[in-house]
């Protein structure tokens, strides 16, 4: 009898508080109400992550101290450096991005061959000589060749693979602070005895009462999508269906946004997207749930089987997504033909795209697809930046597969992001689509504070296109001609 007694204890101690948060969640989640719990969440954190740097930083400056008091006295150098002097130079003048204090950078970017667009070549002097049987002939005039002619090239090839534009922009964010998570560890969870206490109390918390919470939030919060969703496809087309398809959807994905126990900042709530195009910077799947936590959207992509073609079936009954065969993926006009259909009927919510077409690390904008921006139509630009403090968002796919990613999210910390909308963009009179889709991008990386690149975050799966080597193999012919 002890034993059920025991039993009914711990169940009435831990899983009734359990379930009663549970069903607070979801309740208010489906009201659309917070009572700002998540963001009182987020601010101890900080205050914990802050108790943590500094318990760090004591830590090692304890160890300094005793290494100092170890090598008391001066170096044997010939210029009699003090001992203590030469540490804190070895200390202070630390590495980074190849850089070292008091000095010029290592890596100079004054001569960067990046694609540009093929500009028309310059007429190359010509020498007029005469022949022996005295006619005028020409010919063109170039340089000797020698080895000094490649130097510059060898010299920019070194300086990408010390340091990479591309490749370090799929990696995760390196934390100035440690978050006290494994993944970002940095060997300081016993490195004081305080540290450790904390570190074994927030483990506890994340994987044994958040990570089982998160999992019945998303798996009610996904059946509820899709019961929710094929039931308003019973409804005729008209604008009772649209607002009810609205509220379902921003309610269902607030229930999911918990699951991750997202905390998401909107600005410029005026230049929300009510119709065309809404295009965004690209790091993980998540990026769609945080935008339909405030607005409904059309999806685009591949059609899919099993569980997610199933939840894509039910997404097309309520609102007009657009789905693609496997076979029509790369048939652009095809693309452009449904694309162009969806934003020419104003009544159709506006169709979410991320022209980057991958994950990128959020801490760059990479080049931009131009496929969208061929249709005549209304763009809407929206940055996503998300704080990697509580969570790294970005999804590295050739590294982790889709659950792993859902693993390591929900037993993150929290996911913390700010979206922007901004200004809606129109196409000038005589731009391409190739300048419109970098003028996006640039608005785009200047407001998440993103560094813009012009690299195809394609490269991280594929060979550099063959156009671009062409364009460096003219450079370098240029420049063995005579100015």
């Amino acid at each position: 009898m002890w034993i059920l007694s025991t039993l009914s204890f711990l169940v009435s101690v831990l899983i009734t508080p359990f379930l009663t948060t549970l069903l607070c969640i979801i309740f208010l989640a489906a009201i659309g109400k917070s009572i700002g719990v998540r963001r009182l969440y987020v601010r101890i954190l900080l205050m914990i992550f802050e108790y943590g740097r500094q318990n760090i930083e004591s830590a090692q400056n304890g160890r300094k101290l005793e290494e100092e008091s170890d090598d008391e006295g001066y170096s044997e150098s010939t210029n009699n450096t003090p001992v203590d002097e030469v540490d804190s130079n070895k200390h202070n003048g630390t590495h980074k991005n190849g850089y070292i204090p008091n000095s010029n950078p290592l890596i100079s970017r004054d001569l960067i061959l990046v694609p540009e667009p093929p500009t028309p070549a310059k007429k190359s002097e010509k020498l007029v000589e005469k022949s022996p049987d005295n006619e005028i002939s020409e010919k063109e005039e170039f340089k000797d060749f020698d080895l000094s002619s490649v130097v510059d090239y060898i010299k920019v090839g070194v300086e990408a693979i010390i340091e990479d534009e591309v490749t370090s922009r799929f990696e995760a964010e390196e934390l100035k602070n440690w978050n006290l998570l494994i993944r970002t560890n940095r060997h300081y969870e016993f490195i004081s005895l305080k540290l450790t206490i904390l570190w074994i109390c927030g483990f506890f918390l994340r994987y044994f009462f958040l990570f089982p919470l998160r999992v019945l939030i998303c798996c009610f919060g996904v059946c509820w999508l899709t019961l929710c969703t094929a039931l308003v496809g019973y409804l005729p087309d008209g604008d009772l269906k649209q607002k009810v398809n609205r509220y379902i959807s921003i309610m269902c994905f607030g229930i999911l946004s918990n699951a991750l126990s997202a905390v998401i900042t909107y600005h410029n709530e005026e230049n929300r997207p009510k119709s065309g195009i809404c295009v965004a910077n690209h790091t993980s799947p998540i990026d769609v749930l945080t935008l339909m936590c405030d607005n409904c959207y059309s999806l685009i992509g591949q059609s899919h089987g099993g569980f997610l073609g199933l939840l894509q079936r039910a997404l097309a009954r309520a609102s007009p997504h657009i789905w693609f065969e496997r076979s029509e993926v790369r048939d652009r006009h095809a693309v452009a033909n449904k694309l162009k259909e969806h934003v020419s009927n104003p009544n159709n919510p506006p169709i979410l795209i991320f022209p980057e077409g991958t994950c990128i690390n959020n801490t760059s904008v990479m080049q931009f697809k131009k496929g969208s921006f061929e249709v005549e139509s209304v763009i809407y630009p929206v940055a996503i930046k998300y704080d990697p403090r509580f969570g790294d968002a970005f999804w590295n796919s050739s590294r982790y597969s889709m659950l792993q990613y859902l693993y390591m999210m929900m037993t993150s910390w929290a996911i913390v992001c700010d979206v922007w909308y901004l200004p809606p963009m129109h196409r000038k009179e005589g731009e391409t689509a190739i300048d419109f889709a970098n003028r996006v991008k640039s608005v785009i990386a200047k407001q998440g504070g993103l560094v813009d690149l012009v690299w195809d975050g394609q490269l991280k799966r594929m060979k550099p296109k063959k156009e671009w080597r062409e364009r460096q193999q003219e450079e370098f012919s240029k420049r063995l001609k005579s100015e």
